[in-house]
């Protein structure tokens, strides 16, 4: 591929090149794909779509496993309308618990219960064995590298405050500060 144009300007449209618009159009089929397959496994064997995966996740990655729901909404880049639906389902089946925050009777914590520590650590092999079958399998050592350096350089673009990715950081990368 012929290397694409990395200019800022706004002088006015660029239409994308043949490279682009392949590259492009490999990339939305990737984004498409992806989620069904994520959410068939999960709801197979865990009763629940990779949205409520990821905020299970999110509770239990919290410091005490709580957190206001507007900082949940954050790190999950939802509204915190939807955040607030898939919690209450979540709440529902006993996974997830609300309570007024102790710092701000305004705020509304969430925080994941017992139940729902046990669903996330039963839905994790088989969440792991997908993504693996799926997408990391299918690359070697060093399109990996390239895959965390180009989603790297988009997500400077899309998130940048890293309200998403703070905790998303290469663990090679995170033991030689060289790199």
């Amino acid at each position: 591929m012929t290397e694409p144009a990395r200019s800022t300007s706004t002088a006015g449209p660029r239409p994308m090149n043949d490279d682009e618009a392949a590259a492009w159009q490999r990339l939305i089929a990737v984004v498409e794909l992806l989620p069904p397959v994520l959410d068939a496994q999960l709801l197979r064997d865990a009763k629940l779509t990779h949205f409520e995966y990821m905020t299970l996740m999110a509770l239990a990655s919290a410091p005490g496993e709580a957190t206001r729901m507007t900082a949940l909404a954050a790190s999950t880049n939802a509204t915190l309308p939807r955040l607030s639906h898939v919690v209450r389902r979540l709440e529902e089946r006993g996974l997830v618990e609300r309570f007024p925050c102790p710092e701000d009777r305004r705020a509304t914590n969430a925080r994941i219960t017992p139940e729902g520590l046990a669903l996330l650590d039963a839905a994790a092999p088989g969440h792991h064995d997908t993504v693996r079958s799926t997408v990391l399998d299918a690359l070697s050592a060093e399109q990996l590298d390239q895959l965390y350096a180009i989603a790297g350089s988009l997500l400077e673009r899309l998130d940048p405050d890293g309200r998403l990715t703070a905790t998303a950081c290469h663990p090679a990368k995170a033991l030689d500060p060289a790199q």
